[in-house]
């Protein structure tokens, strides 16, 4: 008997899902994770460590070889196509007509869910506007700047007003000010209980906007936790300090790593417990005046690096193992 949505369960769940493509390729070793509802979750890795497949299954443009995934309670194997009826998808790709017009392409997307044309005409209307695309309804779509294509994308992907959205790259190649826009919009659905999963090069947005992050490397998920703990695991930071001058001989300071960048630059690694004050105050006694600061890297990009290196180091190590137990 098919299985109606449940809004009390997960709005995803992935069990054991399992992709092996015909050259022999393991895509997903047999990942899991569990998506709530009204959750901005991150899904993040390197090119080439199955996020991509994983988004294919859910989307239904991939077979999987193993195991299921769940959309609030709805099969992705057995029920494709109500489940798809829950999901909005966002690509990398911009894959719609050139030739058609926003307003069309998204009345025309609304259609293949059995939406009725006037509501369709409604939602087209209000998610152009909201994502500022009201006035290039009527151009072909091929006329719209690199930004605009990709708010498009977003608004065909709302047609059917879907309870979980999948964001993939959304704004690779955007600039910041159109980047703000369309997150703007997206924390906007997200705050009125639209399940949100992103994917991004960008991690300084994944670390503004999402609560909770899983973190995927050659098939394995190798990190799986909220970003207030991951974040907290982080201990050390390095900052860039724009200095007056930068001595020949940098000073030694207890917990303090100092480097020399050129003459006006120097970076000091320490840990997060230690306080600035206290370091402002021993460079200005060394003769050292801080005029500005910054972080080096993104925190998250930082933690990103050392868990995707510790989990292929991980993988390697029982890789060697069974094939000496072979």
């Amino acid at each position: 008997m098919p299985t109606q949505p449940s809004f009390s369960a997960p709005a995803l769940v992935v069990d054991n899902l399992r992709k092996t493509y015909g050259n022999g390729v393991e895509a997903l070793k047999g990942i899991s994770l569990t998506v709530q509802p009204g959750d901005f979750f991150a899904l993040l890795g390197p090119n080439g460590a199955g996020k991509s497949t994983l988004i294919g299954i859910l989307s239904s443009l991939v077979n999987a070889t193993g195991g299921d995934a769940q959309v609030f309670g709805v099969s992705v194997n057995k029920q494709r196509g109500k489940a798809m009826q829950l999901i909005g998808l966002v690509p990398q790709e911009i894959n719609f007509n050139q030739f058609e017009k926003p307003f069309d392409i998204c009345v025309n997307e609304a259609g293949f869910y059995g939406i009725p044309r006037k509501i369709a005409v409604e939602r087209a209307e209000k998610y152009l506007k909201e994502l500022r695309l009201w006035d290039k309804a009527q151009h072909q779509a091929r006329m719209l700047s690199g930004g605009m294509k990709r708010r498009l994308m977003i608004a065909r992907a709302m047609m059917n007003e879907p309870k979980l959205l999948i964001l993939d790259e959304p704004t690779a190649g955007v600039d910041i000010e159109i980047r703000r826009s369309m997150w703007q919009f997206v924390s906007d659905i997200n705050a009125a209980g639209t399940t949100v999963i992103l994917t991004t090069h960008y991690l300084e947005e994944a670390e503004q906007l999402c609560r909770n992050i899983a973190i995927i490397d050659r098939g394995t998920i190798v990190e799986n936790t909220t970003m207030k703990r991951l974040l907290s695991t982080l201990d050390v930071e390095t900052f860039v300090f724009d200095v007056s001058n930068v001595p020949g001989e940098l000073p030694s300071l207890p917990g303090v790593t100092l480097r020399r960048v050129d003459d006006h630059t120097m970076e000091a690694e320490m840990s997060r417990a230690h306080d600035l004050n206290s370091l402002f105050t021993a460079l200005s006694a060394h003769g050292i005046t801080v005029t500005s600061m910054r972080n080096k890297t993104n925190r998250l990009e930082e933690l990103f690096v050392r868990l995707v290196e510790q989990g292929r180091n991980e993988q390697d190590r029982n890789e060697k193992a069974a094939e000496k137990a072979a």
